[in-house]
């Protein structure tokens, strides 16, 4: 069964973009507008990975990542930042709130692919 990803971004086409790239690499992926669309959608199914932009209106990339890693069943999930914030700052607090790993945008969809893999397979 393909593992199914959440991806979390206000921007259609970086969303449109990431679900082709992954649905291609063979990964169902479920799309949310902003952090709190994500959370939303993150109760209601089982995820395997998530990839969170951080700049989105209603809730932001870190405090969807807390409100994430305060549930049980996502307490180990993988969860990606991908964003245009490349501050070490900013990373630091990405990995204080528990996220995984960081990616910056524009995305190579190559690599994208790579780091998906390494860390759900």
């Amino acid at each position: 069964m393909a593992k199914t990803i959440l991806a979390v971004d206000d921007s259609a086409s970086i969303r449109q973009m990431v679900s082709f790239t992954l649905k291609s690499a063979g990964y169902e992926v479920v799309e949310a507008v902003d952090g709190q669309d994500g959370l939303d959608k993150a109760k209601s199914r089982s995820i395997n990975l998530v990839l969170t932009d951080q700049n989105m209106p209603r809730m932001d990339g870190l405090n969807l990542i807390r409100n994430l890693r305060a549930m049980p069943q996502y307490a180990t999930t993988p969860i990606l930042m991908l964003t245009t914030e490349s501050s070490d700052a900013m990373k630091s607090q990405g990995r204080a709130a528990g996220a995984t790993g960081w990616l910056v945008k524009p995305f190579d969809p190559q690599k994208l692919i790579e780091v998906v893999r390494k860390v759900i397979g």
